[in-house]
Order: C-alpha cells, then sequence, then structure tokens
C-alpha cells in the first residue's frame, strides 16, 4: 500500500523519448512520449 502518494511520484523515474531515448522535460499535463525534437524534426 502506497504510504504517501507525494512521494510516490516524486521516486518515478525521467521520462524518455520513445525515439532517440533523451529525457523528457514534461509538464504536469503532458501525456506525449516523444521530445520537441523528434516531434518536429524540422524545426531544429
Amino acid at each position: 500500500m502506497i504510504k504517501n502518494a507525494v512521494e510516490f511520484f516524486r521516486n518515478l523515474p525521467k521520462k524518455q523519448c520513445i525515439e532517440c531515448g533523451e529525457t523528457i522535460d514534461e509538464q504536469h499535463e503532458c501525456y506525449g512520449n516523444k521530445c520537441d525534437k523528434c516531434m518536429d524534426p524540422g524545426k531544429f
């Protein structure tokens, strides 16, 4: 049983892009699984 929900979320690993493996700087409402570079490669 989870004793502290905040501690649970703090201990989750950082999210990684499914294409290149780079760590994603995500926002709380973001459910994407690709980094900005892989989402729009022509932009970078």
